[in-house]
């Protein structure tokens, strides 16, 4: 299964995670600026403390310090977890224009935490997030397109969204717009050769799906000379990280 992801913004990333892998998509997580935390020790930060400095920041406005409270509800760090209240702040800061927590609302409508399920809204919030240029929106987007979730199926638009947010380096983007490459979609022409180098973006980013479909298309040789030693280095990879297909491929692989 793939994950939803929020986007955090405490000193070691936080992922929040729930949604589909590598076969029907659902509704995965972004780098962002570090918040300067109060610690107990060198290693261990007192986020109840980062809790209560950044309320005090969100109560006056700030939309950074509310996208943060948002996600330190979502998660239950430093304060209980709550997705109502997660939901409100990422609204108040999302109003204010903050693309990150746009996103992070989308994520919520889409999945339902906090508030009733509902892709029309997650929709809006991913668009508005991704016109500002906003990779993980991106990808979301061409996730709907892709599936025609509250928009009619359009292979064309998912594309097009999948490489606004692959070209800034999105794996999952990446993956999924190599997918459409391989298989050929309305609006989308068969081509192994984009298709292979959008895998090879995603594997190299450690993706064991797309690490193993390089290795099948070393394998079979598909646009590419067949190549076993490239093949075994792939699959290798992807069944290092658990994935059962290239596990099951490097057992026939002679």
């Amino acid at each position: 299964m793939k994950k939803i992801t929020l986007v955090v913004f405490i000193c070691s990333s936080l992922v929040l995670c729930a949604c589909s892998r590598k076969g029907e998509q659902t509704t995965d997580a972004a780098q962002s600026t570090a918040l300067k935390t109060t610690t107990t020790s060198a290693t261990s930060p007192d986020y109840a403390a980062i809790a209560a400095t950044t309320e005090k920041e969100a109560a006056q406005g700030n939309a950074e310090a509310q996208k943060t409270l948002g996600v330190l509800y979502a998660d239950g760090t430093g304060v209980p977890q709550d997705y109502k209240i997660a939901a409100t702040w990422f609204e108040k800061a999302a109003a204010q224009g903050n693309a990150e927590a746009q996103y992070n609302l989308g994520e919520f409508y889409a999945n339902a935490k906090g508030v009733t399920q509902n892709y029309n809204t997650a929709k809006e919030w991913y668009e508005k997030s991704a016109n500002q240029d906003f990779g993980w929106a991106q990808y979301r987007l061409g996730s709907l397109y892709a599936n025609g979730q509250s928009v009619k199926q359009d292979y064309k638009l998912a594309a097009d969204w999948y490489l606004k947010a692959a070209s800034q380096g999105n794996s999952e983007a990446q993956y999924y717009l190599g997918d459409m490459y391989a298989k050929g979609q309305p609006g989308v022409t068969k081509d192994l050769t984009k298709a292979k180098t959008w895998y090879e973006k995603s594997a190299s980013q450690g993706d064991a799906a797309a690490q193993y479909n390089v290795g099948n298309i070393y394998a079979q040789g598909l646009g590419v000379p067949k190549d076993i030693k490239q093949a075994k280095e792939w699959f290798t990879k992807s069944a290092a990280a658990g994935y059962a297909p290239a596990q099951e491929a490097l057992g026939k692989l002679k």
